[in-house]
């Protein structure tokens, strides 16, 4: 038990992911709670280097549960990846008297910590708070089941417009570098085709491309209706827009590219991530209490827990397989249907 605790630095860090101000709130009261102090740095990393904090009472997080975004703000901070910014944050800890730093973020944000601990040694912990579900050793991240959701809705919006004009899109979703959305929404949406990094790599572009042509010319010989592809962002050469193009130059398929962009990050928070936020928070507070550092609240198998940092940015976290292999089954079902 750590009865030296007695101030708490918070920031959030990277993209913004809604639940981040859940998980804000659930920080402050947990630590109200246990008569300790939280100094909230804006704009991530760039408030240590500013050295310009804000004490978060409990009327600071009073109905900011319901609201996206963050109201610490959020920023990319290149300056916090040299010695001179990291000596800068550390000393910024030093004179506000901070006990224990808790950052809500990414990857790069839980970096960010590793690296800062060759210049301070007070107690760190993380809480995954990214759209892009890329954590490792958490079943899911703040935001997430958001902007899963988010991507649904607007799709099922598209699907009505693509059937009106039995018309093809081509949705493309964020995601960086990981195909959780991109399946996830894929699905949900019974999309007729999911591209992603599970399914695609750019060595097989042209056999990929020549196979997409065929299964749309199928679906078309067969029957008039709409055809929505989902694909992750970075997978396709170009994007979304590109793919349309080449179907169109190569094959004479006409089809509409829809970027959904940053709406994914956008908008109020729904249950899951509101709870999972709450829960994430309230542990973080908790293992501070309980002498705990260099680790990442997380969630298994709906149980909360902690795993190192240094653990969780590994970018081994993959796609559910079961996930993937239940669309390639339904594909492989409507094209038996279609013979």
């Amino acid at each position: 038990m750590n009865n030296q605790l007695k101030r708490v630095a918070l920031l959030t860090s990277g993209g913004d992911a809604p639940g981040m101000n859940a998980a804000i709130r659930a920080v402050v009261l947990a630590a109200h709670h246990s008569h300790i102090e939280v100094l909230g740095f804006l704009h991530g990393y760039n408030g240590l280097l500013d050295n310009d904090p804000t004490l978060l009472d409990l009327s600071c997080v009073n109905d900011i549960i319901r609201l996206g975004g963050t109201i610490l703000k959020s920023a990319r901070c290149p300056q916090f990846q040299t010695k001179t910014g990291l000596k800068q944050a550390a000393n910024t800890l030093v004179k506000q008297h901070c006990d224990a730093l808790i950052v809500i973020g990414g990857d790069g944000s839980f970096t960010g910590m590793l690296a800062l601990k060759q210049y301070w040694p007070g107690q760190m912990i993380g809480i995954p708070g990214t759209i892009d579900n890329d954590i490792d050793g958490s079943d899911a991240t703040i935001g997430f089941s958001t902007a899963v959701n988010t991507a649904i809705n607007a799709i099922d919006k598209i699907r009505d417009t693509a059937n009106a004009f039995e018309r093809i899109f081509i949705v493309e979703l964020m995601g960086r570098h990981s195909g959780h959305i991109t399946f996830n929404v894929g699905v949900a949406c019974a999309a007729e085709q999911v591209l992603s990094f599970e399914n695609f790599s750019a060595d097989n572009q042209e056999q990929k491309l020549e196979q997409l042509a065929q299964e749309i010319n199928s679906l078309q010989q067969t029957r008039h209706n709409s055809y929505i592809m989902v694909i992750a962002e970075n997978v396709w050469p170009g994007g979304a827009t590109a793919l349309a193009r080449e179907l169109k130059e190569r094959f004479a398929i006409d089809s509409t590219a829809c970027v959904l962009g940053h709406i994914q990050r956008g908008g109020s928070p729904d249950a899951k991530d509101r709870v999972i936020a709450t829960k994430m928070g309230v542990a973080a507070v908790q293992a501070l209490i309980n002498n705990e550092s260099d680790v990442m609240i997380a969630e298994q198998n709906s149980r909360i827990c902690s795993v190192p940092l240094e653990q969780a940015i590994q970018h081994q976290k993959k796609v559910n397989p079961n996930l993937v292999a239940a669309h390639e089954n339904i594909l492989a079902l409507t094209a038996q249907n279609q013979c």
